[in-house]
């Protein structure tokens, strides 16, 4: 039998039946499409949750990989828990695992030796693993899994899980535990992880039986996928690991509260009522977020259709080609002036798959105060929760940009919309309010790098980052191109995410360019990575915009805190004409080539052999710490309240 715990519930028992689970509460996860094909529901559009449709207490899973045809061992031949559970991962697809061995798992380590399909990409701190198995899900679309032992191996998992959670990245992580009859006693390195990790898991299980590893496994990875992507934990005691038994690889999923509240496929008459209010607008703008990146296809026919111009969040970006005509790019604290203008001015705010997170909105009263709002995502929990819609639909974008194309498609005359005047306004504000940045001297300005790099690499690379100033600047001056090539921590705010995010694109995808911007704060948060990047011969390159501060933390300290200095500076006090700690030992301690750029005229050239040189590579960029990410709209301020203007050098 296994213990499940929903991400929603504030139960303190750690040990429940399957079966007697009733169906669950509203939770802010559901699928995207009808369980039943052949019986397609309509989407309702409200301000409420449309009525949950009945499921079985036992329901079949959806065919999610294809027939199985290989396995190690006979079909009535007993195998460990552990072998089990590495062909469970088999039959689900999963090609690449980061995992970091310990006393309580590493029967399941022994069980991936005798895997021929599953390969360990090996990290060196367990979150650099998860971090890793976040890049591989971001970069690719498919499940991201990780592997830790007990205790302290299982505890450093909590901040990816709760960073995948935030950002909807579907993750499967598996952690040992101690034996069965020692739970619950202050074992050696025994923590409830199940406890612990309950509120920043979409759902997480004990195993406590063998024979329910099948069931769990397929559960596991359907939930991480499905409906809105979250992450997944499986903890499973050692002696489970160690029990033989044979596997039934047909029994059913038991999901009865979960498959229940799939959302409605969309009714023509209530997307209808969208395309009214777009023909009834005069300024109206899309807003974007992550919720669109497995809709990029829709949406960009939806904006030929209609010729509305799009803003994306963090999450969003590359979902609509950010060097389009018809892109404002990123809105929000640090987006664009033309691209916060529009929504400040607009008359109808198109909100697909976002969250109205208060880095974009600030001021909740003051946010796109003049327009009526449609809202469209797969969460339930998100419509309303921050800014109440004139018109919601709680489901998949991607379904109901087909539907609404479609009728836009067929209509001809009756939809005809022009919004020619509305986006001659807005070039005008683009023109007006570009993203600049200034040069002094020989000093290499953190922006002008990212538009080498840009530039360089055509705008292909996938692109992960750290969190900070460097992130915001790889935000506004990167031109991302398709879904799944920005990789960053945008909800939690992870610093260290940026190099172990990089090692699970590079895995990923073997024939991308990926490279990590990075700050220095962020970069030696898990520089340890360096070694798996040594040891797997991966190609990522590293650009780090090292100024020797925690540069966002620098920026507000300027600007509210009269540049008085509390512990953001992260070089050496006694010698501060040095740069400390010296980057490139860290690179050549693992053997990948590195070099140190400080003068602008040099920095084309550096880029230029550090993307040709190859496998690995470290350019350590030396930029000034008194550049300030600009626009910025103070935090719970307004439009009104934007900076554009001013850096460290200057008091306020």
């Amino acid at each position: 039998m296994a213990a499940a715990a929903a991400a929603t519930s504030t139960s303190t028992t750690p040990i429940r039946k399957p079966s007697s689970i009733s169906p669950l509460p509203i939770s802010k996860f559901s699928l995207p499409f009808a369980f039943n094909p052949k019986k397609p529901r309509s989407l309702h559009i409200s301000n409420s949750r449309s009525k949950p449709a009945s499921a079985s207490s036992t329901t079949a899973s959806p065919a999610t990989t294809e027939k199985f045809s290989f396995s190690r061992f006979s079909p009535d031949q007993p195998r460990k828990g552990a072998d089990i559970l590495v062909e469970a991962l088999e039959r689900e697809g999963v090609k690449d695992v980061f995992a970091y061995p310990g006393g309580a798992s590493m029967e399941i380590h022994q069980a991936l030796t005798r895997s021929d399909r599953i390969r360990n990409v090996l990290p060196r701190h367990e979150q650099g693993g998860v971090f890793a198995a976040e890049g591989y899900a971001r970069s690719s679309g498919l499940p991201g899994v990780c592997i830790a032992t007990s205790g302290p191996g299982a505890t450093n998992l909590v901040s990816g899980l709760a960073d995948a959670l935030l950002d909807s990245v579907p993750l499967v992580a598996i952690t040992g535990q101690v034996p069965r009859r020692m739970i619950g006693t202050d074992a050696f390195q025994e923590t409830p992880i199940v406890e612990v990790t309950r509120s920043i898991t979409k759902h997480n299980y004990l195993v406590l039986d063998v024979d329910d590893i099948p069931r769990i496994v397929r559960e596991a990875f359907f939930l991480a996928t499905s409906g809105r992507p979250g992450p997944v934990l499986i903890d499973i005691p050692k002696d489970i690991q160690q029990q033989l038994a044979v596997p039934n690889w047909d029994v059913p999923m038991k999901l009865p509260g979960y498959l229940s509240r799939l959302p409605k496929n969309p009714n023509e008459l209530h997307l209808e009522q969208i395309l009214r209010l777009i023909s009834e607008s005069k300024k109206p703008v899309l807003y974007v977020g992550g919720g669109c990146l497995n809709s990029s296809e829709e949406l960009r026919r939806f904006v030929e259709l209609t010729g509305i111009p799009v803003a994306s969040t963090l999450m969003g970006l590359g979902a609509f080609p950010v060097g389009d005509e018809l892109s404002l790019q990123m809105l929000g604290m640090h987006g664009t002036v033309y691209a916060n203008y529009a929504v400040d001015k607009s008359d109808l705010l198109l909100a697909f798959g976002v969250r109205f997170d208060d880095r974009v909105t600030g001021k909740l009263e003051s946010f796109a105060s003049r327009a009526k709002i449609v809202h469209i995502d797969i969460d339930s929990a998100e419509i309303g929760k921050n800014k109440q819609p004139h018109v919601s639909v709680c489901g998949d974008v991607k379904v109901a940009l087909q539907g609404i194309n479609k009728i836009l498609e067929s209509g001809g005359a009756k939809w005809k919309v022009d919004f020619r005047a509305w986006r001659e306004e807005l070039n005008e504000q683009k023109v007006n309010n570009p993203l600049s940045f200034k040069t002094f001297g020989e000093a290499i300005p953190p922006q002008y790098a990212i538009q080498v790099l840009e530039e360089l690499t055509d705008g292909n690379a996938i692109v992960s980052t750290g969190v900070g100033q460097h992130q915001m600047w790889a935000a506004q001056f990167y031109k991302y191109k398709r879904p799944r090539q920005w990789l960053t921590s945008g909800g939690l705010g992870a610093m260290g995410f940026g190099l172990p995010a990089a090692i699970g694109a590079a895995v990923a995808n073997p024939d991308a360019i990926v490279v990590d911007i990075d700050g220095d704060g962020s970069f030696i948060m898990n520089v340890q990575e360096l070694a798996t990047i040594r040891v797997e011969n991966l190609p990522v390159k590293i650009m780090l915009l090292n100024n020797q501060h925690l540069g966002m933390v620098v920026q507000w300290e300027d600007r509210f805190y009269k540049a008085n200095r509390a512990h953001t500076y992260l070089g050496d006090p006694s010698n501060e004409s040095e740069i400390f700690p010296n980057m490139l030992k860290f690179a050549d301690a693992c053997g990948i080539p590195a070099a140190r750029v400080t003068r602008k005229d040099d920095l084309r050239a550096a880029i230029k052999k550090m993307l040709d040189t190859p496998g690995p590579y470290l350019l350590d960029v030396i930029v000034p710490h008194q550049e300030h990410v600009l626009p910025m709209i103070p935090s719970g301020g307004a439009f009104k309240d934007v900076i554009t203007e001013g850096d460290g050098r200057r008091k306020y």
